[in-house]
């Protein structure tokens, strides 16, 4: 599993706020190009996102499916990407005085990437999700008035 933390200088409200606007997180999830559609209910259990992610010409879309929502606090998707198989994607939001940390868990569940899951693929998962927990934050403060 690979686990990134953040904490965001913005309210565990207002964080909730840019996680539950399906149509922003091509804005802040790193590798996503374009978001293609989304359930009007998102996020809540059982919502989709469908979503084109990839570099350059090499691009493939892919599927979140909501299986938890704990609204201001928790929220678990389940991206499926095709032949590369699934993964569970944990975001948790404890706050912290008037800020938020942000916890985020990556684990595959099914497809090549359980093969090859360990310390090389955690680590690059890890950096990738470092970055997009830094572009969230920046968002957020940008948006609500603090400083990343």
């Amino acid at each position: 599993m690979a686990r990134s933390r953040r904490l965001i200088l913005s309210s565990p409200s207002e964080v909730w706020g840019l996680l539950s606007d399906s149509h922003r997180y091509g804005e802040w999830v790193t590798g996503t190009q374009q978001v293609l559609a989304a359930d009007p209910h998102w996020p809540e259990v059982g919502a989709r996102l469908k979503v084109r992610v990839g570099a350059g010409h090499l691009t493939l879309d892919d599927t979140c499916v909501v299986r938890i929502c704990e609204p201001q606090h928790r929220l678990e998707l389940e991206a499926k990407a095709g032949p590369f198989g699934a993964a569970r994607i944990a975001m948790n939001l404890i706050p912290w005085g008037e800020h938020t940390l942000f916890v985020l868990d990556w684990h595959p569940l099914r497809g090549p990437g359980t093969r090859m899951h360990g310390l090389p693929v955690d680590y690059v998962v890890g950096v990738r999700n470092g970055w997009m927990l830094t572009k969230l934050a920046r968002i957020a403060v940008r948006e609500h008035g603090g400083n990343a």
